[in-house]
């Protein structure tokens, strides 16, 4: 199966989410999204994948995010989109793309249903 994750090695989630996939038996595909941001045609695709959209991979609790006024609920996916693109901080942690979809892993144990 093949797996990928946007990580962030900082955060505790999403190294449990790693730690989960590894577990299972699969390495994934592991993509430092900070220091390797995803291009918009990337994002687009994963909100795609995502049953949630592109709101999913938004990270709410990120000071930029209300900043750019991304929170409000009339807030398009092209716009979050966008920010996500140019401020990669704003991407939720951690993303996981697999051939079932894809979702921005919070909790951790998210990440089961998509392995």
């Amino acid at each position: 199966m093949s797996v990928t994750v946007y990580h962030n090695p900082a955060c505790g989630t999403s190294r449990s989410v790693l730690e989960l996939i590894r577990n299972a038996g699969i390495e994934p595909t592991v993509i430092l999204y900070l220091k390797t941001p995803p291009d918009r045609a990337q994002l687009a695709e994963l909100a795609r994948r995502d049953p949630l959209g592109a709101r999913d991979l938004l990270r709410t609790k990120e000071k930029l995010c209300a900043e750019l006024g991304l929170d409000a609920p009339t807030v398009s996916d092209d716009a979050i989109l966008d920010a996500i693109a140019a401020h990669p901080t704003l991407l939720n942690r951690p993303v996981v793309l697999t051939p079932k979809g894809a979702k921005a892993c919070r909790p951790a144990d998210t990440v089961l249903s998509l392995l």
